[in-house]
């Protein structure tokens, strides 16, 4: 957390805060469990999630004593919408995805160090996961999406977030650093990221990066259903699938955002 200005751990704390309760959405959240998601002492949960309340950031549901996000936040995210979300350019995308293979098909954005899903579209077959939904947010390297975005970032990039993330021990061994170097490495390669349940058994998914007009991998279209559905001899076409929408979504942003700039 960057101190080097007066008020910034306050701010920092805030907004923890603010992303613990969004992930809570819409079943909202105790203070203890924002205190544990965060790591802050439960008192001090309670002062930032009252302030938070008095400026309409958040709502406390009192009967349960949960708490939500507020009004303020979703006026601001209308705002901001304006500049950031590309859902409408991305949803026939998703669903084509949806409806060629037939599973369960996403697009996820990359927030900080850490990916939030925005849209999921399901596909005809009837068993689905649900690991991931709108409003998911997950670390990079961990799903397919956050491993997809992880991989095409700079490599000083890449470096720094290994150095400075124990996947491991909240996501399990298959997460430590020397592993994601070889799945990076791996998607790099092929493309496309794999998740072969690794944080629900039997839960599989497929990612691949989509660029803004920098060449950055800023979102990721994925894909999620049950291990018989990705056997070896179908993840080529999965992953070519993938790869399409994602190239085709990648000039459609770079022509907005070039139109936008203009």
């Amino acid at each position: 957390m960057n101190t080097s200005f007066p008020g910034a751990q306050v701010v920092g704390r805030m907004a923890a805060v603010l992303r613990a309760v969004s992930t809570a959405m819409p079943r909202g959240i105790s203070t203890a469990e924002v205190a544990r998601s965060t790591g802050l002492a439960r008192p001090t949960v309670h002062r930032l999630l009252a302030a938070l309340t008095a400026e309409g950031f958040c709502d406390h549901e009192n009967r349960e004593g949960l708490w939500l996000l507020g009004p303020e936040m979703y006026l601001m995210g209308t705002v901001a919408a304006e500049r950031y979300d590309i859902t409408d350019i991305a949803r026939d995308h998703v669903a084509a995805l949806a409806d060629s293979t037939g599973e369960s098909a996403f697009l996820s954005v990359r927030r900080g160090e850490g990916t939030v899903c925005l849209l999921r579209a399901d596909g005809a077959f009837p068993i689905r996961s649900f690991v991931l939904y709108e409003g998911k947010r997950f670390p990079l390297g961990v799903a397919s999406a956050g491993l997809a975005i992880l991989s095409f970032l700079p490599e000083n990039m890449v470096g720094r977030f290994l150095e400075s993330h124990d996947l491991a021990a909240e996501h399990g061994s298959d997460h430590s650093k020397e592993t994601l170097r070889r799945r990076i490495s791996e998607t790099r390669e092929r493309g496309w990221a794999e998740n072969p349940g690794l944080i629900v058994e039997g839960s599989w998914g497929m990612g691949a990066a989509v660029f803004d007009a920098a060449g950055q991998p800023a979102w990721a279209l994925s894909l999620t259903g049950i291990e018989s559905r990705f056997a070896p001899e179908r993840r080529p076409e999965l992953g070519r699938l993938l790869m399409h929408h994602a190239h085709e979504l990648s000039k459609k942003l770079r022509g907005e955002q070039v139109a936008t700039a203009r």
